[in-house]
């Protein structure tokens, strides 16, 4: 992968000082392999939707069948109405984003059909996103009409900002998304992902502002980002397999959630998550799993370990009776989804609760085999001791551990 984009840069310098025009960019690109959205009829102005222009230049490069590079340049601002990118491609595509992207500042510029994402690229294998570029969602004008900021207001879909689906071998690394709509980016129902060095940034106030979330998703790693929004840092939800998350930074935020799961009496899935090396500043959790009473399924196989924590709410809980609906949920009755084989390791740090371990299980499945390893929370300040409140879970612990867990209670 170096030597290939050590030539990918070589391509780039070259097509700096070669660029092709607007009305004939066919021969410098066939040449050179590198499509640049400006010869699509993109203006970079800020001002005028530049989504087709890209959309024709993603073909373009989708289409090629050598390795190709599609470009943003830098120092340049693309509007984007909503827009898909789909695939298969002929070849390895290197989506090159060094500019910004932007999303239209008024809620009426989208339509009914479209409010559910802005970017969404599809159906594509080995394809690489990089550059240092922008996404911006501008999701102020979405949040105040959001019904968990207005009460009063009824609940509907804010666009994610980037969504990945159906995509296998993804490299999607080095970019800033900011202020999205609603969820920064999406992982759904892809395979071979690797996530790294993303910078994702939106107020601490923001609703649903999900850093990276996952779903129905295999074989994906995600290291070295730094993410303050107003929701999960990194959500995990149902259909997610052998994920691996580490050296990130969170907070403001809620923390790193796996679930919700089982919602609507669903049926979740979830095993083999490794969360390690993770630092939380000021979150509302720290290592959270959530599920909903009335669910089925399982979630196993997960590790939350050296983790640090700072002025965090909840640091370690699991809660099977979580609820976040207008309508009261039907606690303690029904099915539920089943959480076992959960180790929290080296966990440390203060928290701005009394309550630093909270394993609130289902009446109906009890958690079982969850493992407490070297932990020490305390009480931001020193101001008294932490402690710990436990319901029909079945714990066991290793080294020292502070605040002591309580006992299984039914």
């Amino acid at each position: 992968m170096a030597s290939f984009m050590a030539a990918v840069l070589v391509l780039l310098l070259l097509a700096s000082s070669a660029r092709a025009s607007e009305a004939d960019p066919a021969p410098a690109e066939t040449q050179q392999n590198v499509f640049i959205v400006d010869n699509y009829g993109a203006r970079g102005d800020g001002k005028h939707d530049d989504a087709q222009p890209l959309a024709k230049a993603w073909n373009a490069a989708c289409s090629s069948s050598r390795p190709a590079v599609l470009l943003v340049p830098e120092g340049k601002t693309y509007l984007l109405s909503s827009v898909t990118l789909s695939g298969p491609c002929k070849s390895s595509v290197v989506f090159m984003l060094k500019g910004t992207l932007v999303a239209p500042r008024s809620r009426s510029a989208w339509s009914q059909n479209d409010t559910s994402r802005w970017i969404l690229i599809q159906g594509v294998t080995g394809l690489t996103v990089s550059g240092g570029g922008t996404i911006n969602g501008n999701g102020d004008v979405w949040w105040t009409n959001s019904c968990k900021v207005n009460k009063a207001l009824p609940c509907t879909k804010a666009p994610t900002a980037l969504t990945f689906h159906q995509c296998n071998n993804l490299q999607v690394e080095n970019l800033k998304l900011v202020n999205s709509q609603q969820i920064h980016l999406s992982v759904e129902d892809c395979s071979g992902v690797q996530l790294a060095r993303l910078s994702i940034t939106a107020p601490g106030t923001s609703p649903n502002t999900d850093g990276i979330h996952i779903t129905r998703s295999k074989d994906v790693q995600a290291k070295d980002c730094v993410i303050k929004t107003g929701d999960d840092c990194v959500s995990i939800e149902n259909g997610t397999h052998n994920l691996f998350v580490s050296k990130v930074v969170c907070g403001p935020g809620h923390g790193i959630s796996i679930g919700s799961l089982g919602d609507d009496n669903s049926r979740a899935e979830v095993s083999g998550i490794t969360i390690d090396s993770v630092q939380l500043y000021g979150t509302t959790n720290g290592a959270r799993i959530k599920t909903w009473q009335g669910g089925s399924g399982y979630a196993k196989g997960i590790t939350f370990q050296n983790m640090v924590m700072d002025n965090v709410q909840n640091p370690i809980i699991i809660d099977q009776n979580y609820c976040d609906s207008a309508k009261p949920c039907n606690r303690g009755k029904g099915s539920a989804v089943e959480v076992s084989n959960v180790v929290f390791k080296n966990i440390r740090g203060t928290t701005v609760s009394k309550d630093a371990i909270k394993l609130s299980c289902s009446d109906t499945i009890s958690c079982s085999n969850i493992v407490l390893e070297n932990i020490d929370l305390k009480i931001e300040g020193g101001k008294g001791d932490t402690e710990s409140t436990c319901r029909n879970a079945k714990w066991q612990e290793s080294g020292t551990v502070v605040p002591q867990p309580c006992q299984f209670q039914n």
